[in-house]
């Protein structure tokens, strides 16, 4: 019999709330786990609630002067000091928040310790993907970095290949700097370019540190890129790079601020395109790293209309039960949510830009076109990036 998948939650982690007219509002997860409850798939999973972890989890990738003042402004938030990124606009301190916090990054921990010791089969934890949090301070919403504790941990534990996936709008900056000169670990991140988005970092050029060098990759999108062109950019760098790099473990965060409807960034993506690339990094864990995936939730704000389709997808996907993006949304869900929250949700589990869960897109070897700013960003980085990995920059 096939070990369970994995999922962190517990109503707790709706505890992580920056407070009223915050962009990441704790809504989102609520509302996911509910949708995923519709759909009756927690009911084959092993659900996971982890506690707040002893500070020694979070000093593998924390300073300890950091996670001291959190747990100060965590009692006492009017003390939030904001040379450790807290009582910010972005990261204001509240009540409880090293708890909150702290759990997040267990829970993450947690389930890549049952996917590396084989206890499951996959991972899942929506409440995660807290990219930007950096070693000393918090950052764009983030307060511990629980991918950074969760690859530390695998490393630690006899893992010597860890790749890292995020294909949030933003730059997965936190993870790429914990991680920076260390070639144990790949991290590949495909998000709107610095130039125009927060974190304002993420080029072609940044490649890792001097003994790592290939080992960061970073796809940066021009604005108003679509479906086809972000499944293109994908396809042209992540999985061939990959390959190449054969990890033992993959971690992939899926923010949802990619969606044509997010307000916090500027990329034309439907659930339908970010649903294909969950099925395409399962696919991949399977290919190159025996089934070995953990999946991270992340950035996302349009907290009723997409992050909960986008993230009960996900969990979809790791349970091996795939949701057809035309199918209905259940109406005991959609009921819920214009009784609480007075909004109606999209009645379809997708945004109809896919005909039978597939969406056109061209292949790169199909050829290189210098005229379009998308080719051109994929292609800076395969320059950069390609020859480090042994791998033509023009062919896959």
């Amino acid at each position: 019999m096939n070990p369970p998948v994995a999922v962190v939650w517990d109503e707790q982690f709706t505890a992580y709330d920056f407070g009223v007219g915050h962009p990441m509002s704790p809504v989102r997860l609520d509302l996911t786990a509910r949708l995923c409850r519709s759909f009756d798939l927690f009911d084959s999973l092993d659900l996971v609630a982890p506690q707040v972890p002893d500070d020694e989890v979070l000093l593998t990738v924390h300073d300890a002067d950091y996670v001291a003042a959190v747990k100060a402004a965590s009692i006492d938030p009017s003390s939030a000091d904001s040379a450790f990124g807290l009582g910010t606009e972005d990261d204001p301190a509240f009540v409880g928040m090293h708890d909150a916090a702290a759990r997040i990054a267990e829970g993450t921990r947690a389930v890549a310790e049952r996917v590396w010791t084989g206890a499951a089969r996959r991972g899942v934890n929506f409440t995660g993907g807290m990219h930007h949090a950096m070693r000393e301070r918090a950052s764009g919403f983030c307060v511990y970095n629980d991918a950074a504790v969760a690859i530390h941990w695998l490393l630690e534990h006899g893992a010597e290949r860890v790749a890292y996936v995020d294909v949030d709008a933003h730059h997965g900056d936190g993870v790429e700097r914990a991680f920076w000169n260390d070639p144990r670990v790949l991290t590949i991140s495909l998000h709107e370019t610095g130039t125009v988005l927060f974190p304002g970092t993420g080029f072609p050029g940044d490649l890792g540190g001097p003994d790592a060098l290939g080992s960061a990759v970073n796809v940066a999108l021009p604005p108003g890129t679509n479906d086809a062109m972000w499944l293109r950019a994908f396809h042209a760098v992540a999985p061939p790079v990959l390959r190449a790099f054969a990890p033992q473990v993959l971690i992939t965060q899926h923010g949802a601020d990619s969606h044509a409807n997010d307000p916090l960034a500027h990329l034309s993506i439907s659930v339908d395109a970010q649903r294909l690339v969950m099925t395409t990094l399962a696919d991949l864990a399977d290919e190159v790293c025996e089934g070995r995936w953990v999946a991270l939730g992340g950035g996302g704000y349009d907290v009723v209309g997409v992050v909960p389709r986008a993230w009960t997808h996900l969990v979809a996907v790791a349970a091996g039960r795939p949701i057809d993006p035309e199918t209905p949304v259940p109406a005991d869900w959609l009921e819920d949510v214009s009784t609480r929250l007075g909004v109606d949700a999209p009645p379809t589990m997708g945004d109809g830009t896919s005909e039978r869960g597939r969406i056109w897109w061209r292949p790169w070897d199909g050829g290189y076109d210098p005229d379009t700013s998308l080719d051109r960003a994929v292609m800076a980085t395969r320059e950069g990036v390609f020859p480090y990995h042994g791998l033509d920059i023009w062919f896959d």
